[in-house]
């Protein structure tokens, strides 16, 4: 609880403030509600609303009159609402160690390996799957949030005692501001392929967002950048902290010396500081020896001994990320949240490593995003799937046919190996139906999010339980019992 007047010393009247919201439908009594300027909304037309749902004070950029309660004008809300949000939260940023994670692929995986070997006790996340540290979960409307709510997701992890946050930094949150307060104590690079060019226009546009991430590190942070990726020397000629480094490249900080993948834990050889050490790893994929280079080598970073480190990489656990389910059945079901065309072409590579036959496909893409992507999508799992259902994924205002059609735009005259089913339910359940033994299905692009983002409305959607739901209806109608 802050006086408006703490916030805004000189206000003419004073007001006590209980929380800041920029949606007028969430205000509640003592709350400060922030005009500021949406995707599709100017929240100054909210006002009446705001104040009726019990707001106490508003922040504005423009002359509104009279609306019976404190006004407080600003040149620009949106940039107003994250320094704005750090002082109402008594700069819980300043307190904490921030990591910052950011790239196309990989960022969930990273920041989440980051809290594991730092310890969730004292290192709270907040990225696509949530947010949360030992003591308690939470959902997150976004991958990174609005400033509203990353400030005070912070606060909560200072209260657990929290002493270090690990957050995935996604480019549209630099886009939209919500990460201009910020200072990062260590900045992490996975990847860079395009994605999100329906909100940034062009590629270089969105590398230029992903750059503010290393821009914004404090001079003696850390920037710990993947030294084998295409745009490494870019990321890097942008980087304020010291650079460190990792990938099979012998200059490398933590060179990936090499790497076996079996079927349930990946050997891995990495050198550091001239020393030879060899982790045991649970994750799978090559992908993710990359995403443990980077999470390993950002907690060496921060001074987590390397003993330490080491001994919590078999406690390493990613929601949503190669969740293969337990179905007792001679197939395999699999739920990833892959949905970009490198991360898809990356996971059906290593699927195929593995001793399959077939795999199955069950993929969208969402409404509202990036259209370019969608036809590229349809490439890569055509080519690199033995059959693919095309569905709806959150289609939110558009028609899932015209995304689905899309997809399959430029595959469609090439190939018979796809066909569409609209309905999410049912395309999981004729996969399941479809698959023989020792095939593969790979349910992909919502990973363990429980949502579906309609027309009209958003629904209670799992890919995971729905998973499991197709498996039991098929043991059903063939009397398994088991």
């Amino acid at each position: 609880m802050k006086k408006l007047s703490e916030l805004y010393p000189g206000v003419s009247q004073d007001a006590d403030i209980k929380s800041i919201k920029i949606n007028s439908r969430e205000c509640e009594d003592g709350d400060l509600f922030v005009c500021t300027m949406g995707v599709t909304a100017d929240r100054h037309d909210f006002i009446d609303d705001a104040v009726k749902h019990g707001a106490s004070a508003v922040v504005v950029s423009r002359d509104v009159g009279d609306v019976g309660v404190p006004v407080v004008k600003v040149p620009d809300t949106n940039r107003e609402l994250p320094y704005l949000c750090q002082k109402f939260y008594d700069y819980p940023d300043q307190k904490m160690k921030v990591i910052g994670i950011t790239g196309t692929d990989g960022k969930t995986s990273t920041a989440t390996i980051i809290q594991t070997l730092i310890g969730s006790d004292l290192c709270g996340y907040i990225g696509t799957n949530g947010r949360s540290c030992a003591k308690f979960t939470g959902d997150n409307p976004n991958t990174t949030p609005d400033s509203h709510l990353l400030y005070s997701y912070m606060n909560e992890f200072l209260d657990c005692g929290c002493q270090y946050v690990a957050m995935e930094a996604s480019s549209e949150a630099f886009f939209r501001g919500r990460l201009q307060s910020f200072k990062f104590d260590v900045s992490v690079y996975t990847n860079i392929t395009s994605e999100h060019l329906n909100i940034h226009g062009t590629f270089e546009n969105y590398v230029a967002c992903k750059e503010m991430l290393f821009k914004q590190t404090k001079k003696d942070g850390y920037c710990v950048l993947n030294m084998d990726d295409p745009y490494f020397e870019q990321i890097k000629s942008v980087s304020n902290g010291q650079v460190v480094t990792y990938g099979m490249n012998k200059d490398a900080t933590l060179q990936i010396v090499s790497y076996k993948v079996y079927p349930n834990h990946t050997l891995i050889n990495f050198k550091y500081r001239d020393e030879e050490i060899e982790v045991d790893s649970p994750l799978l994929g090559d992908f993710n020896v990359y995403n443990l280079a980077g999470g390993l080598l950002a907690a060496l970073s921060l001074g987590i001994p390397m003993e330490k480190a080491l001994s919590r990489i078999p406690n390493i656990k990613i929601s949503g990320r190669l969740d293969m389910l337990n179905t007792n059945t001679p197939y395999y079901v699999m739920v990833d949240y892959a949905h970009t065309p490198n991360g898809i072409t990356k996971l059906l590579n290593f699927v195929h490593t593995l001793d399959i036959n077939r795999s199955i496909v069950v993929i969208g893409q969402a409404g509202e995003r990036d259209y370019i992507k969608r036809p590229q999508v349809g490439e890569v799992v055509v080519k690199n799937a033995s059959y693919a259902i095309f569905t709806y994924e959150d289609p939110r205002s558009e028609d899932p046919k015209d995304i689905c059609e899309d997809i399959i735009k430029t595959v469609k005259d090439k190939y018979q190996n796809f066909e569409i089913v609209l309905d999410r339910r049912e395309a999981i359940q004729k996969a399941v139906d479809m698959a023989k033994e020792k095939d593969m299905v790979l349910i992909l692009g919502k990973g363990n999010e429980t949502y579906e983002k309609l027309k009209t409305e958003t629904i209670y959607f799992n890919d995971e339980e729905e998973a499991y739901q197709a498996v039991a209806n098929r043991k059903i109608r063939e009397g398994v019992t088991n």
